[in-house]
């Protein structure tokens, strides 16, 4: 009986420490890899963003989300880096041409419908309820 409480504290301290290790491994893990990015890396944020890094600093880096459209963010968002030739490689999709464009503006089913005729509810017009709200 003497022993049975100091066999709980062991029961009870273990798990948590092979459990502050683990994380503490995964945390170690994690600072390296953002430690190690540079430039022309793909990554994915925590927030799932998946951009491409085009300036590394101290704290910060430079991430390319779009053509020509770069935001800064902290390094510590970054979750992961994707390897290379991963789906993320934009260089396999075509750029849109005016000319797709026009053949798309030209077609009379390509989109919803901005009138209030499609929902049920009253025969009311986008202009029509722009003036009844710019009443109210």
């Amino acid at each position: 009986m003497d022993l049975l409480f100091p066999l709980l504290i062991v029961a009870l301290l273990v798990p948590l420490f092979l459990n502050a290790r683990r994380q503490k491994k995964v945390l170690a893990k994690t600072t390296e890899m953002q430690d190690s990015l540079k430039v022309g890396d793909e990554v994915v944020t925590t927030a799932g963003l998946y951009a491409r890094v085009v300036l590394v600093e101290d704290d910060t880096i430079d991430l390319e989300i779009a053509d020509g459209v770069i935001t800064t963010w902290s390094r510590a968002v970054v979750r992961e880096v994707l390897p290379d030739g991963s789906e993320f490689d934009d260089t396999e999709f075509e750029t849109t041409t005016d000319a797709d464009i026009a053949s798309l503006d030209s077609s009379t089913s390509a989109g919803p419908s901005l009138h209030k005729t499609d929902v049920c509810g009253p025969d009311e017009t986008v202009e029509q309820t722009a003036k009844r709200l710019e009443k109210e």
